[in-house]
């Protein structure tokens, strides 16, 4: 089994930092923090991360600044950044300097998690695993077919990309926004349909979905047995 992804975590508020780590860690990322921007350049280059969270808001060296030394170094480490809710500037700054994303201060931890989840996606393509078993059923993604015992059952193309995007993140809740975007000619309310559609061939009972769940104001997660 491969190592969960690794996080720098990079906040000069002590209280800050050891939340962000704390609930990071039971998400079970490995997580590395550092109170300076001095002191995360060193991180930097010795380590390897998956992924760096910066606070734009540091005494002396700022998140913008570490962000625009390391990308002048040629380093690609993915990069979000927490920001103050409403500073506009700071936002578009830190896009243009190199961020793959930002979430404004205060934040809900499921904010938080769907964030880093989807900068992980995107920079991290995994395939989904060659087999999973859903109340009988087998979804094979490397053969696009789902069985029950010998009989095939039948997906429309629409079904079968979803299914396949919702195994690559079994376990992990996928945003509509995101699903849309990844499936050519969909939109957030056509995802909706297709699942519906989806839970009629999969779930042993639609009303009460064991494996496509609704995660709500998110999107959906695909629990295997």
């Amino acid at each position: 089994m491969s190592e969960p992804p690794h996080i720098l975590v990079v906040d000069d508020d002590d209280r800050i930092r050891s939340l962000l780590k704390q609930y990071l860690e039971k998400l079970d990322y490995r997580v590395t923090t550092a109170a300076q921007p001095a002191s995360a350049r060193k991180l930097l280059a010795t380590l390897d991360f998956d992924l760096a969270v910066f606070d734009i808001m540091m005494p002396g060296e700022t998140g913008l600044d570490l962000l625009r030394s390391i990308r002048s170094d040629g380093r690609k480490t993915p990069v979000l950044l927490l920001t103050a809710r409403g500073d506009t500037s700071d936002r578009i700054e830190g896009l243009k300097a190199g961020a793959d994303d930002y979430l404004a201060k205060p934040f809900e931890p499921e904010e938080l998690s769907l964030r880093v989840g989807a900068i992980l996606r995107r920079t991290h393509v995994e395939p989904a695993p060659e087999e999973i078993e859903m109340s009988g059923m087998m979804f094979n993604a490397k053969r696009g077919e789902l069985t029950e015992g010998d009989r095939r059952i039948k997906l429309t193309e629409a079904e079968l990309q979803l299914l396949t995007m919702l195994a690559a993140h079994a376990g992990e809740p996928v945003s509509r926004e995101e699903l849309a975007s990844r499936s050519p000619g969909s939109t957030e309310r056509s995802i909706d349909v297709q699942v519906t559609r989806l839970r009629r061939k999969i779930e042993p009972d639609p009303k009460m979905p064991l494996h496509i769940q609704t995660v709500r104001g998110i999107g959906y997660r695909l629990m295997p047995d």
